[in-house]
């Protein structure tokens, strides 16, 4: 029986744990009155995570030897778990060294898709954000400068230079308003209300275009997904771009788990399926029918719109797509290329006989 690789065996959910647990052991050993028998034993278990990732490094090195370069950002992940802990055990004194350990932050970024998904979103909108960003800074350095000409005079030993108007204008247009800082004259309080809308503004600014980036992004994948998917049906196969762009937008993916009853019999066809992956079976009157990936069903509901004339049901786990009748309608009006395709490819499958499912 061939080893199975360390880096395999760790999955997130694992890694995602031992970093609580680390990160916990981390911020007891910081706590005061702890005994030295307890601290030895915090310091083991930091020991035990830290070898544990030696030995994910260890099985990353041996399975991506020769194809190091599409895991970069997990490899350099790992080397700083394993490294930074232990130069720190070696370089710095023993009442700090454990806090080293918090570099286990980064684990959990190691095999998250949201923070590979946060990353191109804000590649994408780098320009608006740095615009905002930029708008953002001029505000600050300005209600600064307005702060401390404003307010110098009056309480010179918190508005006395632009630096320590600087603090009040990061608490101010951020909104916190930590009340340390408070202006008395009617212009400075004045200003204070501008800045604050202004604060609300940027950061609603900022708000703003993450989300609109955060949903272009996931329609992007969902787009080329969805096209994997309609590209692996062989009925669409034939099929140009412009068309496949319409099959696309309408179709919707589906994942239906092995057992589960697809459509029943009698019951009124609002959309076809076609089968992407996985068997379904077919529960005709003579006998069982299994359909595999590439094959479809439920065509007379967009055709005829006749009740179901079968139970299907899921015989393993299946990734279907989706066609309504109101979307059937629609790219009947712009592709009737398509309508006719699927048309006549469900009156071949009943050897041209009256269409009926």
């Amino acid at each position: 029986m061939s080893a199975v690789p360390f880096s395999k065996i760790s999955t997130p959910l694992n890694a995602l744990f031992a970093t609580i647990i680390g990160l916990l052991v981390v911020a007891a050993l910081t706590t005061q009155g702890l005994t030295g028998q307890e601290r030895l034993v915090f310091e083991l278990l930091l020991a035990a995570i830290w070898l544990t990732y030696v030995l994910q490094l260890s099985g990353t090195l041996l399975s991506r030897r020769h194809r190091l370069s599409g895991g970069i950002p997990a490899l350099v992940i790992d080397l700083l778990a394993v490294l930074v802990p232990a130069a720190a055990f070696l370089f710095v004194g023993s009442r700090d060294r454990n806090l080293y350990c918090a570099i286990w932050l980064l684990k959990p970024l190691r095999d998250s898709t949201f923070f590979r998904l946060l990353a191109k979103v804000v590649a994408n909108e780098s320009r608006n954000l740095l615009g905002v960003t930029s708008v953002f800074g001029i505000v600050l350095f300005g209600a600064a400068l307005a702060g401390y000409i404003i307010e110098r005079d009056v309480q010179p030993d918190r508005f006395g230079s632009i630096p320590q108007a600087m603090w009040w204008a990061v608490v101010t247009l951020s909104t916190t308003g930590y009340g340390d800082e408070i202006p008395q004259s009617l212009a400075g309080r004045v200003l204070a209300g501008l800045v604050m809308m202004s604060g609300i503004g940027i950061f609603a600014l900022w708000a703003g275009i993450l989300a609109t980036g955060f949903y272009e992004e996931v329609r992007r994948q969902d787009f080329v997904r969805n096209w994997q998917l309609v590209a692996a049906v062989p009925l669409f196969q034939k099929l140009g771009s412009a068309a496949l762009i319409e099959i696309v937008r309408a179709l919707r993916p589906r994942i239906v788990p092995a057992g589960a009853v697809i459509c029943r019999k009698g019951d009124v066809g609002d959309q076809m399926f076609f089968i992407v992956e996985g068997q379904v079976t077919v529960a005709t009157p003579d006998h069982p029918v299994e359909l595999g990936a590439g094959n479809f069903f439920g065509e007379m509901a967009l055709i005829s719109g006749e009740p179901r004339s079968a139970t299907v049901s899921a015989a393993t786990e299946v990734s279907l797509l989706s066609l309504y009748v109101v979307d059937f309608q629609m790219l009947s009006s712009s592709s009737p290329e398509i309508a006719e395709t699927i048309r006549k490819t469900a009156l071949e499958r009943r050897g041209g006989g009256p269409p009926k499912e």
